[in-house]
This record gives structure tokens, C-alpha cells and sequence, in this order.
């Protein structure tokens, strides 16, 4: 038996020293709830005990929008 590589969606080459994240890795989210590591991360900013309590006072007040507003 062979083993296929894993698929991943690249339509340009990729730089040497940096990596794809393969398909089966890539998800939406959609049908969970995001959680405040979440927002942070998708915001760009580091993990910090104020970024994730920043986090948490954008989810409770708008909800998976907060994240929604700043994914593409």
C-alpha cells in the first residue's frame, strides 16, 4: 500500500522554512462556539491574561459575531 500525501490547497510555492496547514486541519468553526483563546488569536494578538479578558467581555457582549468580524 502507498500512503498520498496529505492534501493541501497551494496554488503558489511556498516560501522555504514555512509550512501549509493540511485540509484535514482547516475548519470553520461554524457550528462551535468560539472560546476566548479564539478571538484572541484572530485578532492577532499575543495570549495575554488581559487579551483573553478582553476576549471574554467581546464574546459575552456580541457573541460569535466578535470572532465573525474579524475572519475573512
Amino acid at each position: 500500500m502507498s500512503e498520498e500525501p496529505e492534501s493541501v490547497s497551494v496554488t503558489t510555492a511556498v516560501p522555504e522554512g514555512q509550512w501549509v496547514t493540511p485540509d484535514r486541519l482547516l475548519h470553520t468553526g461554524g457550528s462551535d462556539q468560539p472560546t476566548a483563546e479564539d478571538l484572541v488569536l484572530a485578532s492577532g494578538r499575543d495570549l495575554t491574561p488581559q487579551t483573553l479578558e478582553w476576549a471574554r467581555r467581546k464574546l459575552a457582549a456580541e457573541g460569535r459575531s466578535a470572532i465573525d468580524k474579524r475572519l475573512p
